[in-house]
């Protein structure tokens, strides 16, 4: 029980990989708010949890709404007695290139990841420096935390950014006992990779198959997907490490596809 009693808000928590973590915070003493746009997956998790023995509220949030990711985390907080961890996971993809994608596209992109992390850090940061019992942010970022691939500028923009943020939070919230970490996976099999592949497949006149092996899984040592409950265990990690030596981090889990 590494997060026994701890309180978590998840971001993006209705499915993928958000709603893995939400099921391992849980499993391992977590009050956990399942927060999605989407109020009904939110509600799906959180049921699953309470299912499996654990505590979990579901709630709506717009991570761009800054009216809306207040009232979320208040909430918790004052239902909860504070707030422990957040894992900023909400995340939109787009696919175009720089010289087609709209302005509209583009903001869309980055709001929801960098002013999501942003307004969702904020909240959360008020509550852990007013209790005084330190904290945890996990950012979920990419390899394209790294480097770019073509057609996901606005996508490559906002996971490098999100390190930049991490790495400020590290700074700032040294002095309160909150840590800022980012996980950083590379292909892992979520319903965003899903709605991906026929797109790109179809572009470069391959299979789903060829494109994943020729296109990610051979930069790996192994051919092998990144799997949600590989990143899951690593969010469990980075929310119960108990000291500062581990902030300001990116944690690339990739199966080797990028090494720092």
């Amino acid at each position: 029980m590494r997060l026994n009693e701890k309180v978590a808000i998840v971001t993006g928590a209705g499915s993928g990989i958000g709603k893995h973590i939400a099921k391992s915070y849980a499993r391992e003493g977590a009050k956990v708010c399942v927060s999605d746009i989407i109020l009904e997956t939110a509600r799906a998790t959180a049921q699953e949890i309470r299912d499996a023995g654990g505590v979990a509220s579901a709630e709506r949030m717009d991570v761009t709404d800054e009216r809306e990711v207040n009232q979320v985390t208040d909430k918790v907080a004052a239902e909860w007695g504070g707030i422990d961890i957040l894992v900023s996971n909400a995340g939109i993809q787009h696919l175009d290139t720089i010289a087609d994608v709209s302005f509209e596209n583009w903001k869309r992109v980055l709001a929801v990841h960098l002013d999501g992390g942003f307004l969702t850090s904020k909240a959360s940061l008020r509550h852990m420096i007013d209790h005084k019992r330190g904290g945890s942010i996990i950012f979920t970022g990419s390899v394209h935390s790294y480097y770019a691939s073509e057609q996901k500028g606005p996508y490559c923009v906002a996971k490098h950014g999100l390190v930049g943020l991490c790495r400020a939070l590290a700074k700032e919230g040294a002095h309160h006992g909150i840590r800022a970490n980012t996980i950083c996976p590379a292909l892992v099999r979520t319903p965003l990779i899903e709605k991906q592949l026929p797109v790109l497949a179809a572009q470069r006149g391959v299979s789903e198959e060829q494109l994943v092996h020729d296109l990610f899984l051979r930069f790996t040592v192994d051919n092998e997907y990144t799997t949600v409950a590989e990143l899951a265990e690593v969010a469990v990690f980075l929310a119960s490490f108990p000291t500062n030596a581990l902030t300001g981090q990116s944690i690339c889990v990739a199966h080797g596809m990028h090494m720092l």
